[in-house]
C-alpha cells in the first residue's frame, strides 16, 4: 500500500518547505511518499492574523488542485491557517502541525509549554490552543524574539533562544513537554531534548506521523454537517476554481 501526503507549507519560503519534506519523510514510513509544496502567492512568512488570512487562499488551492491519488494533506503551519475550510473541501484527512503537536505532548505528560517566535504571536498561537480544545493542558506559551525565516535560516541561534524559553517553561510554569510551535523548527526536537528533561515535540514530524496512522486506518473527514461541501454560490471577483 502506498500512501501519498501532500504537505503544504502555508508561507512561500522554500527553503523551510524542503525541510518539512524531509522531517516528514524521515518519521514515515517507506511506503509513503511526501509531496512538500507551497503556494505561488503568499506570505513569506505567517507571524501575525493578517499573514494567516493571506495565507488561507493558496492553501485552498493546493487541496483542490491536488491528484485524486493524493490520500491525506497537511498543513504545515502552527497557527494550522484556514484548518476550518480545509476541511469541508476534501474528504481526505487534513491534519495541522499545532494540534498534532499537542495532541502528542497531550499523551506524553499532565501538561505541556509551546516554545515559539515573536512576542506578538501570542495571542495568535493561545487561540489555536483554545480551538484545539487543549488550553487547560496548556501550562503556557513562552515566545522568542525569532521570527519564523529565522528559525529556518539561524539553526544555532534558534536552537539556544528556544532552550531557554524551555527551561523557563520548565522551571517557572511546570511544563512537562515542549512543542516546538514553528514548522521551521523542525528537526531542532533532537537537540534540544538531549539537554532538557522533557520530551520535545517537533511538529512537522507529529503531523506527517498522525497522518499516516489515519490514512492505514482509513478514516475520512466527516461530511454530515460542519465539513460538508461549501453551499454551491456565486463568489464575486473570485476565480473559478474557488467556486462549487
Amino acid at each position: 500500500m502506498t500512501i501519498r501526503i501532500k504537505a503544504i507549507n502555508p508561507n512561500t519560503t522554500l527553503e523551510m518547505t524542503e525541510n518539512i519534506g524531509r522531517q516528514i519523510r524521515r518519521y514515515t514510513s517507506d511506503d509513503v511518499e511526501v509531496e512538500a509544496v507551497s503556494p505561488e502567492k503568499g506570505p513569506i512568512s505567517i507571524e501575525s492574523y493578517y499573514d494567516d488570512f493571506l495565507a488561507v487562499p493558496g492553501v485552498l488551492e493546493e487541496i483542490l488542485s491536488a491528484d485524486d491519488d493524493v490520500d491525506a494533506f497537511i498543513n504545515a503551519c502552527w497557527g494550522d491557517p484556514g484548518i476550518d475550510a480545509c476541511r469541508e473541501v476534501t474528504e481526505k484527512p487534513v491534519v495541522g502541525i499545532a494540534e498534532a503537536s499537542m495532541y502528542t505532548a497531550n499523551m506524553l505528560g499532565a501538561n505541556f509549554s509551546v516554545a515559539t517566535i515573536l512576542p506578538r504571536a501570542r495571542d495568535f498561537i493561545e487561540e489555536r490552543i483554545k480551538t484545539t480544545g487543549l488550553w487547560g493542558q496548556c501550562a503556557s506559551v513562552r515566545c522568542t524574539e525569532l521570527t519564523v525565516v529565522e528559525t529556518e535560516e539561524t539553526r544555532n541561534a534558534a536552537e539556544e533562544a528556544l532552550y531557554d524559553a524551555a527551561v523557563t517553561a520548565i522551571e517557572e510554569d511546570g511544563a512537562e513537554a515542549i512543542c516546538l510551535g514553528c514548522a521551521g523548527m523542525g528537526g531542532l526536537d533532537e537537540p534540544l531534548e538531549e539537554r532538557l528533561p522533557v520530551p520535545v515535540i517537533d511538529s512537522v514530524a507529529a503531523a506527517g506521523v498522525i497522518t499516516e496512522g489515519m490514512v492505514r486506518l482509513g478514516k475520512t473527514t466527516s461530511k454530515i454537517m460542519t465539513y460538508k461541501q461549501p453551499e454551491s454560490k456565486e463568489l464575486k471577483g473570485y476565480p473559478d476554481w474557488l467556486e462549487f
